[in-house]
């Protein structure tokens, strides 16, 4: 008898599997926040198209556009969180995000200026916290990991600040 085949992820080499997800727990955190930045334009549109086209229930129209905005941006936060990603290596902090429109940026050890913990109220409940690495550079000088493990976004700063302190010796 044959072993069957190594599936796709088994072959893949180490520095593309040591990818992080994301806590699930963070997952509701961005459904909630993603719900509710639908619901509010979906909401106005609704009742707005229905005013226009002298639709007599325009507050069920309304209604019907929260419901959808709720519904569909909760499931946009939602798996936008799930494909999220993270690493750190020796040369640069990584995050991968997205499943069709895919984004990938890497952020190199010697370009980073400072690091920032954000911890929300419900956040701190949740035991998350976003570590925020601020680059030199105009565009793009800011790169958010959202939603990580509070140890975790710990770890993920000490280890960057020790990385750019030894860098900073060296020169």
């Amino acid at each position: 008898m044959t072993e069957p085949p190594a599936l796709p992820e088994q072959t893949l080499p180490a520095h593309e599997t040591d990818w992080q997800s994301l806590p699930a727990r963070g997952a509701v955190f961005a459904a909630i926040g993603g719900g509710i930045a639908m619901a509010i334009p979906l909401t106005l549109a609704a009742g707005i198209l229905a005013q226009v086209a002298r639709y007599p229930h325009w507050l069920l129209a309304g209604c019907a556009g929260m419901v959808a905005g709720l519904l569909l941006g909760a499931w946009f936060g939602w798996r936008r969180h799930r494909l999220t990603f993270w690493r750190l290596d020796a040369q640069a902090l990584g995050v991968r995000r997205g499943h069709l429109w895919q984004s990938e940026s890497h952020v190199p050890i010697s370009r980073v200026q400072h690091l920032d913990l954000r911890r929300g109220p419900l956040e701190r409940a949740a035991g998350l916290a976003t570590l925020i690495v601020h680059t030199a550079g105009t565009r793009m000088n800011t790169v958010a990991v959202p939603s990580l493990e509070q140890a975790d976004a710990e770890r993920l700063r000490d280890r960057l600040a020790r990385q750019l302190d030894h860098d900073d010796d060296a020169l």
